[in-house]
């Protein structure tokens, strides 16, 4: 089986930086306060910054059984990240209509 540690490291940092500029532009615009938006992007920074953590430590570790409970935290992280900002987008869309 292929790792997808470095997948995970690229995509997670990717929507790291996307779920900051989410909430940077929610602090300009200071619309942080009317919506649970900013609240969402900010659990899925947490999320995508850990599993960036995990997969990071997985490309780096030698030891078989560590690198494969390294991936699959950074696997997990990932997804709940990944729901936290499909809300943000139901959130925004809700709004928009």
């Amino acid at each position: 089986m292929e790792k997808k540690s470095t997948h995970i490291l690229n995509a997670s940092s990717n929507l790291l930086g996307f779920s900051l500029v989410i909430i940077t532009s929610l602090k300009i615009t200071k619309m942080s306060h009317s919506t649970y938006l900013d609240e969402f992007a900010g659990i899925a920074c947490l999320f995508f910054a850990f599993s960036c953590f995990f997969s990071f430590m997985a490309i780096r570790s030698t030891r078989e059984k560590r690198i494969n409970r390294f991936e699959s935290i950074a696997d997990y992280l990932f997804l709940i990240a990944l729901f936290c900002i499909v809300l943000a987008v139901i959130i925004v869309t809700i709004k928009v209509i």
